[in-house]
């Protein structure tokens, strides 16, 4: 079997080997390299192909004994092949990674004003696909560069804008490198940054109902072009999209919101069971935050105090990806915990009749009018909720029909 694998510095959150296990029938393995560690590991060859990611598909040009027309053009490697003879051949599958990207976004450059955010190499290769889209004018935004975040405000009238920045970038979400609704004539966004799914700038587009893409598609368009080289065959298109929507299945959380006692977490419960999903409550993270029981945080700290706590927790799980996650009923209080819930997540509204909610051990239920409570929160959980689910029927039955709505979205 051949050796291949990916070839970075950091590389523990790389979907790479998710990717090639689909791809090809080869191994693939994580090579993370100190840049003092990169010239050996080229010279040595310990592979018979390699992606190559950031920081090094410049530096490993100059081990190529052959480039291709892309990789010249570009100037830039991230595909490697080791021949039978032992010389490396290296070609840039990048350029087509983002050509598919725009082409399935539906997003048009051509003839349009773009802004690309960044100058590195990601860079380079998104300004090529654009011109050769015929797009009208290609401006780069670098941090100090002619056309800088300074003076941004001269080209608000861009009307596509392209994300090439690792601003935003998982394990610091929730950054965005612009402000969207300052480009009144944007009509379409594209950010390469694929973990969190949505990040913030596509939460904006999103909100401002303007078309956006991640750079989920790229990755795995540029992997099935890498594996036609290691494999040494063609593979079918469909096998992007196919990968693609397995990928998004994995990666988004699913997100359960509802008046307390609603049946999240009986249904997470039950959810995780039936996907081997890792399940996670809210509440009981946020206990074991404060080191004591909820009734207690409220005793000590008021509501104000607990729902301080309660977007801490929901900052760390949001991030994660592949969780059941139930939380709290009045998580939806806080418009900032939106983006830490929809960021990796698919969100369901469970809900449950009122006359059937307990009270018990909820220190805001066991006071309050729960139908006067319901209509203050109900506009809240429609803002939130991307799915709304009944709780009528059997949890099994109800597990079954989030889970059918949930594969159908990732599609």
């Amino acid at each position: 079997m051949k050796k291949c694998g990916l070839l970075g510095e950091k590389l523990s959150h790389s979907f790479s080997p998710q990717i090639h296990s689909c791809l090809g029938d080869y191994s693939y393995d994580l090579f993370e390299k100190d840049k003092d560690e990169v010239e050996s590991f080229m010279q040595n060859k310990p592979f018979d192909g390699i992606n190559v990611t950031i920081p090094y598909k410049k530096t490993v040009v100059p081990f190529m004994d052959e480039l291709s027309d892309s990789a010249k053009r570009l100037g830039s490697v991230n595909t490697v092949v080791k021949r039978e003879d032992g010389t490396l051949f290296g070609h840039n599958t990048d350029y087509f990674g983002f050509s598919y990207m725009v082409e399935k976004s539906g997003i048009i450059p051509k003839g349009k004003k773009v802004l690309v955010l960044g100058s590195g190499g990601a860079s380079v290769t998104v300004c090529a696909v654009l011109r050769d889209m015929g797009a009208g004018e290609v401006i780069v935004i670098s941090r100090s560069g002619e056309n800088n975040y300074e003076n941004i405000s001269r080209h608000g009238d861009a009307e596509v804008i392209v994300n090439t920045t690792p601003v935003g970038m998982y394990p610091h979400p929730g950054a965005s490198p612009i402000v969207l609704s300052d480009f009144k004539k944007c009509e379409g966004v594209l950010d390469l940054i694929y973990n969190p799914y949505k990040t913030a700038l596509l939460l904006e587009a999103e909100n401002l109902g303007i078309p956006h893409a991640n750079g989920l598609t790229m990755l795995v368009a540029q992997a099935k072009e890498s594996a036609e080289y290691f494999g040494g065959k063609a593979l079918p298109f469909s096998v992007i999209d196919s990968v693609t929507a397995s990928l998004s299945m994995k990666q988004k959380n699913i997100v359960l919101i509802g008046m307390p006692g609603s049946g999240k977490s009986t249904l997470g419960k039950k959810l995780a069971e039936i996907t081997g999903r890792k399940f996670m409550d809210a509440d009981e993270a946020i206990c074991e935050k404060a080191g004591c029981s909820i009734p207690e945080i409220f005793k000590e700290s008021g509501e104000a105090g607990f729902r301080k706590i309660e977007t801490e927790v929901l900052t760390t799980l949001g991030m994660q990806s592949g969780l059941v996650l139930a939380t709290g009923g009045g998580c939806i209080t806080r418009e900032e915990n939106y983006p830490l819930l929809h960021q990796n997540g698919v969100i369901f509204w469970i809900k449950r009749d009122i006359e059937t909610l307990p009270r018990d051990g909820r220190p805001l239920s066991e006071k309050a009018d729960l139908h006067q409570m319901y209509e203050i929160r109900r506009p809240l959980y429609e803002r939130f909720a991307d799915f709304t689910v009944e709780n009528r029927f059997e949890t099994e039955d109800i597990a079954e029909r989030v889970l059918s709505i949930y594969e159908n979205s990732c599609h």
